[in-house]
């Protein structure tokens, strides 16, 4: 039976395991550094299509974990290599922002409004209602409708936002389509991960504080599952799943090795 100690390479969450509110949480900056001192593969992945890579890393830095650029893995770059394998130097309509439209630039697809291959809806700011009835004809159309991620909606000072899951409901109820869907909880998403890295799923360990995205996804992708307790887990919400984590810790720092000559006592895990 696979233990944490089989595991080599790792793919974790970002809010809710890293990070809260722009806040490093509790051991997110000693388990980031035993990465790299130990030049162990990892990447930090987030269905967030709105920000780059480099855009991502500043804010990490800025939240006190030294994050390198290449670690880090958004649903937009799971897009854009999922499209180039379906369609390479294909074309797009985009509703998104940098991310999504950076990413595709770099596949090397070009964007048009011209009868284009794809129709891809990525997580905005700047829904308008323009670009939303040119999405919908195109799809009308036949364009192939890709959507970054499933989420319905995202969080703001004042509330929740619509976000792209509710954006490509729109479009599927004016269309009857629906689209393929790449980010969380598709496995998909943790496949290219495991690509980009050269890492295998049998040695590869997933973290997350989401049941319903970060385990299932990890679990059906065949990772070494671990949920951590900073998120939006508890108790309640792990009962109402039928299936389980491989382990269930309270913070990411209990992930990192710790010296026996200088521990008393091993960290307690939760049990829950």
């Amino acid at each position: 039976m696979r233990t944490r100690d089989d595991i080599d390479a790792w793919l974790t969450d970002m809010d809710g395991v890293l990070v809260h509110e722009n806040r490093a949480l509790p051991g997110a900056r000693d388990l980031i550094d035993h990465w790299e001192t130990t030049h162990t593969p990892y990447l930090v992945l987030t269905n967030n299509s709105i920000f780059t890579a480099r855009d991502l890393a500043a804010r990490l830095h800025h939240s006190g974990l030294p994050v390198p650029e290449e670690r880090i893995w958004t649903s937009a770059l799971a897009t854009a290599d999922f499209l180039a394998t379906q369609k390479p130097g294909g074309s797009a309509y985009v509703v998104g922002q940098a991310g999504i439209i950076t990413a595709l630039h770099e596949a090397g697809f070009t964007m048009t409004e011209k009868d284009p291959d794809f129709v891809v809806i990525g997580e905005t700011r700047q829904y308008s209602f323009e670009a939303i009835t040119t999405a919908v004809r195109l799809v009308d159309d036949g364009a192939r409708f890709i959507a970054t991620n499933p989420d319905a909606t995202g969080p703001s000072a004042d509330g929740i936002l619509p976000a792209t899951g509710a954006i490509s409901a729109l479009v599927t109820k004016a269309t009857g389509r629906e689209p393929y869907v790449v980010g969380k909880p598709n496995p998909m998403m943790f496949r290219s991960a495991l690509n980009t890295i050269g890492a295998h799923s049998e040695t590869t360990g997933m973290i997350g504080d989401r049941m319903d995205t970060d385990i299932v996804a990890g679990m059906e992708a065949g990772l070494h599952t671990v949920l951590v307790m900073t998120g939006i887990s508890s108790a309640d919400t792990l009962a109402a799943y039928p299936f389980r984590p491989d382990e269930i810790l309270q913070g990411v720092g209990e992930l990192v090795p710790r010296d026996p000559e200088t521990t008393v006592f091993e960290q307690p895990r939760s049990d829950v």
